[in-house]
């Protein structure tokens, strides 16, 4: 028998279709999202490894990672997310059913590490601002737009995991002070990062930029409300690209309406794309993107592929690169070995 692997009709660069397909042992089937469910939970139903997108508001909820989903179609042995994120996945449900959960966690580090620094350029030497003045007023002398170099600022990371290392990196290189809190890196390796190891407090209290980097889960949802953003010092500015949830939109905008923040570079959004009567898009002093850091030619490409290979390796009986509940791997390939029986 053949593994049957399943990704959505969402776009994805060709080099994933072109990988997989050239394995014999494997058939690729594309579920089509505008199809009746019958049809969609039928293909569901015969799936070995679901690579399902990692965007939320991409996916309905009744084709997401659910107990509910994995109960109707335990063929299901493997998820792979589309993206470093897995939003669309209950990871404690897969495992309690012995489903292997795969990211691809640093395929577009490199293209999001840009889309800050570029966030944290747009916003502190008032670019868009900028931009817009000059297509709709007149008389207006350039001191009103006087921004801030990034050089000699201090940035503090969020999360320096293949992200945060990037944005370290490109920090440093811009003459930037760096500094990191992760709970999850000694200080050594965050030195060996590129940053100097802190706490979050002083992290908050010491850092002219506070930019996130860590992924959106039970410990981080809501990580940054009113009093963190309180805890920043006066004038600092706030730039993620990591995921909505995280951190308060409401307190942000209480934090940059009433002068405390200087301004701030959002990315990601609770909802995606954000309503145009948001609050925040109301502010002049906020760079707004729709989820796009990660959004490159480049960055897209790298994803697809090192997820085809991973999804390959897999099949092969291969311990893969990227796991994020490991302790299922060896059930899940015994389950996947047993269906190519």
């Amino acid at each position: 028998m053949s593994i049957n692997i399943l990704r959505l009709d969402l776009w994805i660069d060709p080099c994933f279709d072109e990988l997989v397909q050239q394995e014999k042992s494997v058939n690729l089937n594309i579920m089509k999202l505008a199809d009746p469910d019958e049809i969609n939970f039928a293909k569901l139903a015969e799936t070995d490894i679901y690579h399902v997108s990692a965007a939320k508001d991409e996916v309905p909820r009744k084709y997401q990672v659910t107990a509910e989903l994995l109960a109707r179609c335990p063929r299901i042995k493997v998820v792979s997310s589309t993206g470093a994120g897995y939003d669309t996945v209950d990871v404690d449900a897969c495992t309690d059913a012995g489903v292997l959960v795969v990211n691809q966690a640093g395929g577009n580090a490199n293209s999001v590490a840009e889309h800050a620094i570029a966030l944290m350029l747009a916003v502190s030497r008032r670019i868009v601002e900028s931009d817009h003045l000059i297509k709709t007023a007149t008389g207006f002398r350039r001191e009103q737009l006087m921004g801030r170099e990034l050089a000699g600022q201090m940035v503090g990371i969020v999360g320096i995991g293949h992200t945060g290392s990037r944005v370290a990196q490109l920090a440093n290189a811009f003459g930037m002070q760096v500094q990191a809190y992760d709970p999850y890196v000694d200080d050594a390796e965050i030195r060996a990062r590129g940053a100097t190891p802190v706490s979050l407090e002083t992290l908050l209290a010491t850092s002219d930029i506070v930019s996130l980097h860590c992924p959106r889960n039970k410990e981080t949802m809501g990580m940054f409300g009113a009093n963190e953003f309180r805890a920043m010092r006066k004038g600092a500015m706030f730039v993620t690209t990591a995921r909505g949830g995280i951190h308060d939109e409401q307190a942000l905008y209480e934090a940059l309406k009433d002068g405390h923040l200087s301004g701030a570079g959002l990315d990601v959004w609770m909802v995606e794309p954000p309503p145009h009567d948001h609050p925040l898009l109301t502010l002049p002093n906020v760079v707004a993107t729709y989820h796009t850091a990660g959004v490159t030619h480049e960055g897209r490409r790298n994803i697809a592929r090192i997820a085809a290979l991973q999804v390959l390796d897999i099949c092969a009986g291969r311990t893969p690169p990227r796991t994020i509940n490991p302790q299922v791997l060896p059930v899940a390939l015994e389950r996947l070995e047993s269906a190519q029986v």
